[in-house]
């Protein structure tokens, strides 16, 4: 098909970080483009330029052979370029298809069509399998999984020509990203471009055509998909070879540290049994609003629970709050790493100390330069993309959040690891540091609860999984009990 939308040489600048240096792009009509690179490669940044959040310094766009050059997102939109941002652009105090309809109300005699306004968004629901969600609730009461939802609903809602994708499955269960992936293929069908950006190469070779790879800012190489193996994907994204996604780990287990009896909490966690071993990492698998998250919400204390018992490292445990629970043992890493997970005002440094600031402190003055020191460990040993410890964590990219979030957990250090969506927004490369630095905590005795839509990831680190389905845990097997069909059979309720 005829080229939809061209790049040639695009530069954006943020102060003395160069951001994009050189990237050249053509996206043809009706296909799925993939886009790929390390955090910090500059894909965000060249999405933000093509959908409006940004102008560029330099270099041309052209979309349908005519000047592109959006002076905001709503022209953007108002020109057919749609963007899905990994991180939720939602106004959360506002209901479900209020967030679907926003700046395209339907109006009647210079009034709200209402009626017309939750057809509209229950249609674009309706495309993702979703109509059953209740339109009128704040979008804020949504799980993050929903809540990408709706932001999806809403770039279909308008129709676009281009549709930007970024991380659109990385709160997705297998069986929701195989209702996204039938609507892109029909979206593709009707001449829709699609630029989808993916850390999960499988995804690619599954869905997109032709790709192009970005590092340091320049695109670095791009072709067919098809003929493309993910090794040379990964050589052009890292610039080395990652031959071991995951680590080789001999299976261990000492003494339960962690004990789970009846635990009930809130309206989606109806019943959970588990128990956790030092050096044992249990995976936790389901679907979304399964109760994976309450689970490990409420082992932390963010949730109170409203029934059963939790026993850590043989004292019992119920009831504690979140700061009772870094005390003894416990550190979380919430799915939600913008709202709740980072302080995004505050510095490097600052978040990774945050839960023992006091010991960095002396006569009201805070020590900065042992604070950056600390930090600075982590920023090497996780390849932080950052200026530095001082650099504020909302200038960083997601994947480079996730890495200070997780800097927290070891800089702490908790002894019992609750990890939601750990890899969430992660490059491949950062993925294989990520999940040596879990294995290493497991081989240190350390024990970890991983919670992860992310199947292969399930499989490739976890000693034992459990199933989480409408609210219950249902089973607790070793790993090589399980196959990706009956994993998915016990969490929707049928026979393997």
């Amino acid at each position: 098909m005829a080229t939809r939308l061209r790049l040639s040489g695009i530069r954006k600048a943020f102060g003395a970080t160069q951001a994009l240096r050189d990237v050249s792009v053509e996206i043809a009509g009706g296909e799925v483009h993939a886009l790929v690179g390390e955090n910090g490669a500059g894909k965000s940044t060249l999405m933000n330029v093509l959908s409006g959040g940004c102008a560029a310094d330099g270099g041309v766009m052209e979309l349908d052979g005519t000047p592109y050059a959006p002076r905001d997102t709503l022209e953007a939109r108002r020109r057919g370029v749609a963007m899905i941002h990994q991180e939720l652009s939602l106004a959360p105090h506002l209901s479900v298809w209020e967030n679907i309809m926003l700046g395209a109300e339907p109006q009647r005699g210079g009034w709200l069509n209402r009626r017309e306004a939750k057809a509209q968004a229950r249609a674009a629901l309706a495309r993702l399998g979703y109509d059953h969600l209740a339109l009128d609730r704040r979008a804020g009461g949504f799980s993050i999984a929903e809540q990408q939802i709706i932001e999806i609903a809403r770039a279909l809602r308008t129709e676009p020509r281009v549709l930007i994708m970024d991380e659109p499955t990385s709160s997705l269960a297998q069986a929701d990203t195989e209702r996204l992936f039938a609507v892109i293929r029909q979206l593709c069908d009707h001449g829709v471009s699609v630029i989808y950006i993916s850390h999960f190469l499988e995804e690619i070779t599954r869905l997109a055509g032709r790709y192009t790879v970005l590092k340091d800012g320049q695109s670095v190489g791009s072709g067919e998909v098809a003929g493309t193996t993910q090794a040379q994907l990964i050589r052009l994204m890292v610039g080395r070879e990652v031959t071991e996604l995951y680590p080789v780990r001999a299976a261990q287990s000492g003494q339960t540290v962690l004990e789970v009896r009846g635990l009930k909490a809130g309206s989606r966690l109806r019943q959970a049994d588990l128990t956790v071993a030092a050096g044992e990492i249990v995976g936790v698998a389901g679907l979304i609003g399964a109760g994976r998250t309450e689970l490990v919400r409420a082992l932390f204390g963010l949730d109170k629970s409203t029934g059963g018992t939790v026993v850590l490292e043989g004292r019992d445990a119920t009831g504690r709050t979140p700061g009772e629970g870094w005390r003894a043992g416990l550190g979380f890493l919430s799915e939600n790493r913008k709202e709740e997970g980072l302080m995004l005002a505050l510095s490097v440094a600052e978040n990774t100390v945050l839960p023992k600031l006091g010991k960095f402190g002396r006569l009201g003055w805070l020590n900065r330069r042992g604070m950056e020191s600390a930090a600075g460990g982590w920023i090497e040993r996780l390849g932080v993309k950052a200026r530095g410890p001082a650099q504020r964590v909302a200038e960083l990219s997601g994947g480079n959040q996730q890495k200070v979030a997780l800097a927290r957990l070891l800089e702490y250090p908790a002894r019992i690891f609750l990890l939601d969506e750990p890899t969430r927004g992660i490059d491949v490369g950062s993925k294989a540091q990520i999940y040596e630095l879990i294995a290493g905590l497991a081989r240190e005795g350390r024990a970890v609860v991983l919670v992860s839509s992310y199947l292969p990831e399930v499989f490739g680190m976890c000693d034992r999984i459990a199933v989480m389905r409408r609210g219950e845990l249902v089973d607790c097997l070793p790993r090589g009990a399980w196959t990706e069909h009956s994993l998915m059979a016990a969490a929707v309720g049928t026979a393997a």
